[in-house]
């Protein structure tokens, strides 16, 4: 049977998308031909049905190129009809399956037959009897099916004609994985700076969304340790996970991508690589912007850290200077770091301001003359330099050398002669001539301390209160004994002459004051310290006359005189008849006391209110009995105060008041007795 000539030539089946034939769409309103029935049915393969690599039926070579296809006919059974079948296509063949061209045949030509041979018959087969799935057997022809195994591992189509794995399950096994592309160092290398950069996009154009959202994660959760931005920083754990976490996910990119087909286009291939380095910028910028701010975040970290040590000398005001000063210390401590360690911060470069503020507000007390309050601030400045930094402190701690001697000398002066200093005067002239012996202040500690001496002196003589200079020279005389005594030992005379003056002043003043306890104490003490003083003895008779005074106050209405008056004197014995030591104590125009030993058979007169004191015959046994005393007294009124030493029979300072008149020319016996009271 002839072929007609059909100018529909089939493309080959690797050019032909899903595998049919283009043009074959004009005969699909023909009608396959009849089955034979003299030909044993044969299965037919689904379209869909892959048929598997290496089988008999699987093309080996690629087919040479189309010929007008020709109708085949089958061996047994007329000719195929025409009804609807398209041009080309084999009764039974699965649509779009292109028929396969004999071997050696040309484009252009008829199919070669032999005589007896139906056009499309195999050589050597005179029945020209094509069964279908004859196997390696069948010759290829158009409009015949692909030669495969009497019995095929699978149905359908060759290779290539349909959708890898198209069809219901279990009719074969699956198509084979595609075999990998060529190496691209270009793109693997990419795709790993891609994934270098963080954003995981490498993984994106692999579609490997896992990758991607791990890679994702990883870079929000170092966000979130480090925003905001501190001066810590991120740990450095973070970092180094981080950077592992980056540097494989780039190595697996790499890997992925060495072999792999993008399902991009050529653009997106062309601008991966560029893209990927210019997306290095963006961890690159973001540590450089985070950088940044850590930076900006440790300038207000310092700022704040400077504020606090401005407040803490703030605080300080009002204190006393050991008090505050460990608040200075801390403050101190702050200014340092700040101006050593981070010199050029913008807190340290605000340090030397703030260290000038500190100098100026610790000297406020020397600029408001309270030298003693400025003695240890200015002291703490001037020793700054062996705490803090000697660059840092500059020339300001030299600039208090003559403020603190100046300090010294004015709170060292002002202590002079006032007892409860603090400090006390010789503390501060001691430490002004020893830390600024060659200053002027030095040079006038010797002149003050004297004028010191001459003022309170000068006040003795003349003063109102002469017992509070005595205090006052007592304090400086202590000052003065205190300081170098090379230099004051002049100075510590005047001083001893001030206050041996200024105790007998205080002792008149108080008996003038009518305090005549007080005046009998400092007068009794002044006899004591200054035994050899011309006024000794002057001293001992205001003290007698005081202490009587104190129990009579008519005889302390003048100050017994400073030496007794001359004239006749008249003779007074005194005698003891009493049980215990007796002192008479006596004053008017002369006075004195004299000590009566105790009686040793003298007893206590009774004595009532009923009796007489004057009917008591005192004394008027044999003289020799009682212990006498002779008293030789100018004439005058005299006042005498007896006390009694105690006994086992009667009370130790027990005293009586009495008051005698002497006249001249006559002779006077005093009888001193004690009675018992019954």
């Amino acid at each position: 049977m002839g072929e007609e000539p059909n100018d529909a030539r089939p493309e080959p089946a690797d050019r032909i998308p899903d595998g049919h034939a283009p043009n074959q769409d004009q005969d699909r309103h023909r009608s396959p031909a009849p089955p034979d029935p003299r030909v044993a049915p044969v299965p037919e393969a689904p379209p869909w049905a892959p048929v598997p690599p290496g089988s008999p039926g699987a093309p080996t070579t690629p087919p040479p190129p189309a010929q007008p296809p020709a109708t085949p006919t089958l061996a047994f059974g007329p000719p195929p009809q025409d009804s609807g079948q398209p041009s080309g296509q084999a009764p039974g063949q699965p649509f779009g399956q292109q028929p396969v061209q004999p071997p050696g045949h040309q484009p252009g030509q008829d199919s070669a037959h032999q005589p007896g041979q139906t056009p499309g018959q195999p050589p050597g087969d005179p029945s020209g009897a094509v069964p279908v799935g004859a196997g390696a057997a069948a010759a290829s022809g158009y409009g015949f099916p692909q030669p495969g195994p009497a019995t095929a591992p699978g149905y359908g189509p060759p290779p290539g004609y349909g959708p890898p794995g198209y069809g219901p399950p279990g009719y074969g096994p699956p198509p084979p994985a595609q075999p990998p592309g060529p190496a691209n160092p270009a793109q693997a290398a990419a795709i790993a700076l891609l994934n270098l950069s963080g954003l995981g996009l490498g993984y994106v154009l692999l579609r490997q969304w896992i990758g991607a959202a791990l890679c994702w994660l990883a870079t929000a959760a170092l966000l979130v340790v480090a925003l905001p931005a501190d001066v810590d920083g991120v740990p450095v754990g973070v970092l180094v996970g981080y950077g592992v976490l980056l540097l494989a996910a780039a190595a697996d990119g790499f890997r992925r991508g060495l072999r792999a087909t993008l399902r991009v286009g050529a653009a997106v291939r062309r601008l991966a690589l560029p893209l990927a380095l210019v997306l290095l910028a963006v961890p690159a910028g973001g540590s450089l912007a985070y950088g940044a701010a850590r930076e900006e975040a440790r300038e207000e970290a310092l700022l704040a850290r400077l504020a606090v040590a401005d407040e803490r000398v703030k605080s300080g005001q009002g204190l006393l200077f050991d008090r505050a000063e460990p608040l200075y210390r801390l403050a101190l401590a702050t200014y340092q770091e700040l101006g050593t360690k981070h010199a050029g911060s913008r807190a340290g470069k605000l340090v030397p301001a703030r260290l000038d503020a500190y100098y100026a507000r610790l000297s406020a007390p020397y600029d408001k003359k309270d030298f003693c309050k400025a003695v240890a601030p200015l002291k703490h400045l001037r020793g700054l330099p062996g705490t803090v930094d000697k660059d840092l402190l500059g020339t300001r701690p030299a600039k208090t050398d003559e403020p603190l001697a100046e300090s010294l000398y004015g709170c060292g002066t002002a202590a002079l002669g006032v007892q409860t200093a603090e400090p006390p005067a010789e503390k501060s002239l001691n430490e002004l001539l020893d830390t600024f012996p060659q200053s002027p202040q030095a040079t006038r500690v010797e002149p003050a301390v004297r004028e010191a001496i001459k003022t309170r002196s000068a006040a003795v003589d003349g003063g109102a209160v002469p017992c509070g200079t005595v205090v006052e020279l007592r304090a400086l005389r202590s000052s003065v004994d205190a300081l170098p005594d090379a230099t004051f030992a002049g100075a510590s005379r005047e001083t001893a002459a001030a206050i041996e003056k200024g105790d007998f002043a205080c002792g008149t003043s108080q008996f003038r004051s009518k305090e005549f306890g007080d005046a009998a104490t400092t007068m009794t003490q002044f006899a004591k310290d200054y035994p050899n003083s011309p006024k000794a003895a002057h001293a001992r008779s205001i003290a007698i006359a005081a202490e009587i005074a104190d129990e009579e106050p008519e005889a302390g209405k003048s100050l017994p005189p400073a030496k007794a008056p001359g004239g006749a004197r008249m003779v007074m014995v005194v005698s003891n008849d009493g049980p215990g030591s007796v002192e008479l104590l006596y004053t008017g125009p002369t006075t004195g006391k004299i000590t009566l030993n105790a009686c040793a058979t003298c007893t206590k007169y009774p004595s009532s209110v009923f009796l007489d004191p004057k009917k008591v015959k005192a004394c008027t046994g044999p003289a020799s009995k009682y212990p006498k005393a002779t008293l030789l007294l100018p004439a005058g009124n005299y006042h005498f105060l007896q006390k009694r030493a105690g006994t086992s029979t009667s009370t130790g300072g027990d005293t009586k008041i009495s008051k005698t008149k002497i006249e001249p020319n006559y002779s006077y016996t005093n009888c001193l007795y004690v009675t018992s009271g019954f």
